[in-house]
């Protein structure tokens, strides 16, 4: 089955602007920027897993933070879609990037793209999300079966919890996930939320990041919700490195996302998720690139 492509808060930064992130300082280190790739710039690109005008200022801090420890300027790119992101690092466009899971299988496979860290708690344990199947009890849908034939919001079609896994959970409820309901894709987790909440659809996709960040934020409200389907654990989004770059500033970039404080970046609406960040590898992904393949999406190709 084609499924055609598509996720875990300042110092003083009034200077920068919220889309221009040269502001991602050096710091003094004595670090020289020849030692940086692209000529001392590091493009960083994020996936879009919620709304960029939020999610900006956040990963700006992070940024900053980043460049202190490199001695390289770090430049944040919010890209337009998780398809965008893949093809950026493809081209050679981005040298790191945060990916969500399945978006991170695509970019392995055809960007080179190399796992090095990923969100954990105070412990070092490394944190999971998971995906929902939600309605609303107006409905009268009781039941994941009930969905058939309703309208449904998707967020982006590279989304793993925001399509893979939902799409899962649909067909093996009997029912096709791209024709067996009248599917739209909001884009992000949060629009896919906005649009289940404003019953502009009848069910939809929702995680438990976008649960979190909701509910900080005064939007969410248990009850106003039903549950049809809950996912088991999903790793959370890896952090990469393009593989072609030199392995003395992957063992930097490691290095410097192993020691950052992710406490003291000022989010209050819960973009960035975790304490800290610990080391990860390819293996947790493998699930989803099993699942990708059970749906029939060919992880050698995107779009």
């Amino acid at each position: 089955m084609p499924l055609a492509l598509r996720r875990p808060t300042v110092f003083s930064l009034v200077a920068c602007t919220l889309l221009a992130v040269s502001c991602g300082g050096t710091g003094s280190t004595a670090t020289s920027s020849s030692s940086c790739p692209n000529g001392g710039t590091v493009r960083f690109g994020v996936e879009p897993f919620d709304d960029a005008a939020q999610m900006q200022p956040v990963y700006t801090q992070l940024a900053t933070l980043l460049g202190q420890q490199l001695g390289c300027t770090v430049q944040v790119d919010i890209t337009t879609n998780y398809t965008a992101e893949v093809e950026a690092m493809r081209a050679g466009k981005l040298e790191v990037g945060e990916f969500g899971p399945l978006g991170y299988v695509f970019a392995h496979k055809i960007a080179n793209a190399q796992p090095v860290a990923t969100f954990a708690d105070k412990t070092g344990k490394p944190l999971t999300y998971f995906a929902t199947i939600v309605t609303t009890p107006n409905t009268g849908i009781k039941r994941i079966e009930d969905v058939a034939g309703h309208t449904f919001a998707y967020s982006d079609p590279a989304s793993t919890s925001g399509h893979l896994f939902p799409a899962y959970a649909l067909k093996k409820a009997g029912i096709d996930p791209d024709n067996g309901i009248k599917a739209t894709y909001a884009g992000t987790h949060s629009a896919s939320f906005l649009a289940i909440k404003n019953h502009k659809v009848d069910a939809g996709e929702m995680n438990s990041d976008t649960i979190a960040s909701t509910t900080a934020q005064g939007q969410y409200q248990a009850s106003d919700y039903v549950t049809l389907w809950k996912s088991d654990p999903i790793p959370q989004d890896p952090i990469t490195v393009r593989g072609d770059l030199s392995s003395d500033f992957k063992a930097r970039f490691t290095s410097a996302l192993l020691g950052l404080d992710l406490t003291v970046i000022q989010d209050p609406k819960g973009v960035i998720i975790g304490p800290k960040m610990v080391v990860q590898t390819n293996a947790p992904y493998q699930q989803i690139a099993d699942l990708a393949n059970t749906l029939g999406i060919d992880v050698n190709h995107i779009g």
